[in-house]
């Protein structure tokens, strides 16, 4: 069985550490909101210009002009500041983002990420990935594992226009987790009900089994 969204941003939530500033990118990434430890301290970034964005608002909490970079209505936290997304950029493009989360259509063995546009296809375009994973050392992918059609999306080489090149060593999809070296995925964990053999039946680009393959739990 493979991860709902939800399970995937509580994944990704244990990989936050006290202190951290963290930027959510648009899709799964933004969920990861909801599932920060209550005695952890983390600011959460959006690139339109806020930093400590809080939890999804009740209908109560609800205010039309307090967004993220993906559109979606959000809260802030105590302690939050708003300004222009000049001065974002500029914190994303310092390297003072420590952990970056974000949506993609492929990943590959060199770290290679594609995921700003699909050519004849619609899509919201790049936004800030580019700039975000030129200037975060520290970035986690979530995907899909395969396509609608079941297709692979974790490549020997990306078959779309890359969003950054050689940037990538963490990807958690909905059946696995995986970090990137030396030319291949390295299996760390697999979802609930999800095989190895699963995994390496979904997975196009060359993989390595690690000794010590751990089983989600939630």
């Amino acid at each position: 069985m493979a991860l709902t969204r939800e399970q995937m941003a509580q994944r990704v939530a244990r990989e936050l550490k006290d202190g951290y500033y963290v930027n959510l990118g648009i899709g799964i990434p933004t969920l990861v909101a909801n599932y920060v430890p209550a005695d952890m301290d983390v600011m959460l970034q959006s690139e339109n210009g806020l930093l400590g964005m809080g939890e999804f608002p009740t209908e109560k909490q609800l205010d039309a002009d307090m967004i993220n970079a993906g559109k979606q209505t959000v809260t802030a936290r105590r302690g939050a500041s708003i300004f222009n997304s000049a001065d974002s950029f500029a914190m994303i493009r310092g390297g003072h983002v420590d952990l970056t989360v974000l949506g993609a259509f492929e990943v590959d063995v060199e770290g290679n990420i594609a995921s700003w546009m699909i050519p004849g296809k619609l899509v919201k375009g790049m936004g800030g990935a580019m700039d975000l994973v030129a200037g975060a050392e520290n970035i986690i992918v979530t995907m899909t594992h395969a396509s609608k059609d079941g297709e692979s999306k974790l490549l020997t080489r990306c078959s779309l226009p890359l969003t950054g090149a050689g940037c990538i060593r963490k990807v958690l999809t909905d059946l696995a987790y995986l970090e990137i070296d030396n030319g291949a995925f390295i299996l760390r964990e697999t979802a609930p009900g999800v095989s190895i053999e699963e995994v390496i039946e979904r997975t196009a680009g060359k993989l390595i089994v690690a000794d010590d393959v751990k089983k989600m739990t939630f």
